[in-house]
């Protein structure tokens, strides 16, 4: 069945036989909804534990099929598959699918798929780093502007629960998507797309960094009216060049600098929009000031410029993006400021899991104690030191992997004292936290953003996050 024959739409899947890949939450949504609009749905997970007989056993109660242990031999009569995000492209599932003809999808295409014709449209963002914070950003200047929307994709509702409300329930969707998602969805086309950067991540799942590359360019194809891109990242800005978009459609920049035409940036402490305004050459229009973006850290300001960049794209009107940057509050452990303890700051950047995210960390302060390690995930990180080494006063180690971090601090930062904590267990925060105070002189700030993943020491960068702020509490109640 070729992919063009699957009509979009809601009333064209009576009868089809469907294979779903995964039972994680996009699985879930995706069957449920084949499911309820007359599909014959069979769920496929390799796992065969008692989570997935949980969920097994309630959607069969539904009339779907569901076959564990055995993610590998495509059930007889599939015309399509709907894959979850993180199942690999080389999965022998996939091999099976391509040798009979059947075509593989994801969520994402499947809920483009699923909209109707008056449906709202998508204001799409992805990148390495930033891409939740930037959608929930450009979610709360769409509602400062009266729009009915949702943060979705990515991250909250499954975005295909949300199609399946109706065309008459939003005004506009802020859709985070990943190179994952990015990678099964051919048939997409926002009215508006960010790429926010681009660094060396998931390579293991994309192969190489073209690839990796390419899955976020899809972004921009089909664009109808703007494509934003990173103007300190020429990566982006090359994507938009290699794009097929409609005619009429821009390509609009972002900058922390002063804005040229056609960008967005900063002019003395000032959000300023260059791109959406009358006589472009020589007029700017202010959007909001630099203290209205919480926190107010470069990259953050970033996140803000493609935000108002997508927000302006669709008309929305200065003092909305104003009062939605606002209105905004991050979300936790993403360079949150814990608590001040004998004059040094303590920040929570535990969401920093890769050398990108940690280095827009590490570049919004000025004299540093780096609590880093975990697992590195295939990563390197001399670029990383030598970049933050002149920002450093110490470093505290910890994780699975920090061996690779201590070895880049030799070769780049050998003058900046390191202490190498030899142990894994969750307790070590606790002593990371004591080391670092110990290092800190008052007017530092003890960041930790580890730019390695958490799952050697806790189940996820959450938990890594609410252990180093239940330590710096601790210490702060020893100090009084």
């Amino acid at each position: 069945m070729g992919s063009q024959e699957v009509t979009s739409g809601q009333g064209s899947w009576q009868g089809t036989t469907i294979t779903v890949a995964g039972l994680g939450v996009s699985g879930l949504s995706a069957a449920r909804a084949l499911a309820g609009l007359g599909a014959s749905v069979t769920v496929v997970d390799g796992g065969d534990g008692p989570a997935q007989r949980e969920k097994a056993a309630l959607l069969e109660e539904e009339g779907i099929s569901v076959r564990l242990g055995d993610a590998e031999t495509l059930p007889e009569g599939t015309e399509l598959v709907v894959t979850s995000p993180g199942w690999k492209p080389t999965s022998p599932l996939f091999a099976a699918a391509a040798e009979a003809g059947v075509d593989v999808i994801g969520d994402v295409e499947l809920a483009w798929r699923l909209r109707g014709p008056d449906a709202a449209p998508w204001l799409a963002i992805t990148g390495t780093n930033g891409k939740t914070t930037t959608t929930q950003m450009l979610a709360s200047i769409l509602t400062a502007a009266g729009k009915r929307t949702a943060a979705v994709g990515n991250i909250g509702t499954p975005i295909i629960d949300v199609v399946l409300e109706g065309d008459d329930a939003y005004d506009v969707l802020a859709v985070e998507l990943s190179s994952y998602q990015l990678h099964w969805a051919p048939s997409l086309r926002a009215h508006s797309a960010a790429v926010l950067n681009l660094a060396p991540d998931h390579l293991d799942w994309h192969g190489s960094m073209e690839a990796y590359a390419a899955d976020k360019g899809r972004i921009y194809e089909g664009n109808q009216v703007a494509c934003v891109y990173n103007t300190a990242d020429k990566a982006t800005e090359d994507l938009v060049r290699e794009a097929d978009v409609e005619e009429g459609c821009r390509a609009i920049g972002f900058t922390l600098s002063t804005p040229g035409p056609s960008e967005l940036g900063v002019v003395e402490g000032i959000l300023v929009d260059r791109a959406f305004v009358e006589d472009r050459q020589k007029n700017a229009q202010e959007l909001a000031e630099v203290a209205d973006v919480t926190p107010p850290a470069p990259h953050n300001i970033a996140n803000a410029l493609a935000a108002a960049a997508l927000a302006r794209a669709y008309g929305v009107e200065p003092a909305a993006v104003r009062d939605g940057l606002r209105a905004f509050t991050p979300d936790a452990h993403r360079i949150a400021h814990v608590a001040d303890v004998d004059g040094v700051a303590y920040v929570d950047d535990s969401k920093a899991t890769n050398t990108h995210a940690a280095q827009a960390s590490l570049a919004a302060y000025e004299s540093i104690v780096w609590i880093a390690g975990g697992l590195a995930k295939g990563a390197t990180f001399d670029e990383l030191v030598a970049g933050a080494a002149g920002r450093l006063r110490g470093v505290v180690l910890i994780g699975a992997d920090r061996a690779l971090i201590r070895e880049a601090l030799e070769r780049h930062a050998p003058e900046v004292p390191v202490v190498d904590l030899d142990r894994t267990d969750t307790g070590a925060m606790s002593a990371a936290v004591q080391e670092a105070a110990r290092l800190a002189r008052p007017g530092d700030t003890v960041l930790m953003a580890p730019a390695c993943a958490s799952m050697d020491m806790f189940t996820n960068y959450n938990k890594r996050g609410e252990a180093f702020a239940e330590a710096v509490r601790e210490l702060g109640a020893t100090s009084v």
